[in-house]
């Protein structure tokens, strides 16, 4: 079954997945021509590995904590903090703790 993706004006749910029971995955809550937006499910250990995307992003931690490396740096997000990258820059996430956190991509054609 195809995930259904939130339509223009319907109030869409971001809270912290240990808080909803059996809604403990990553899921792309709406996409458009212009804009991406992700809720990342993150456990403890977990990696996304280092990519790279071509528009800007922000990850916003919602819950737990979160290792995000780029330009040979790491720092660490939790919960309530946001980051901003510019688009290209080679990135990786990590859980620290379970974490939740809420992504914004811009697209670039």
């Amino acid at each position: 079954m195809a995930i259904q993706h939130a339509i223009s004006g319907q109030p869409v749910s971001v809270l912290p997945c240990a808080n909803m029971p059996g809604d403990r995955q990553t899921v792309a809550i709406f996409k458009t021509t212009e804009l991406e937006v992700i809720r990342l499910v993150l456990p403890k250990g977990k990696s996304m590995p280092a990519h790279k995307v071509a528009g800007d992003i922000t990850v916003q931690c919602l819950a737990g904590s979160i290792a995000f490396a780029s330009d040979d740096a790491s720092q660490t997000l939790a919960a309530g903090e946001m980051l901003y990258l510019s688009g290209g820059v080679v990135h990786s996430l990590t859980g620290i703790e379970d974490a939740c956190a809420l992504l914004h991509i811009v697209l670039r054609k």
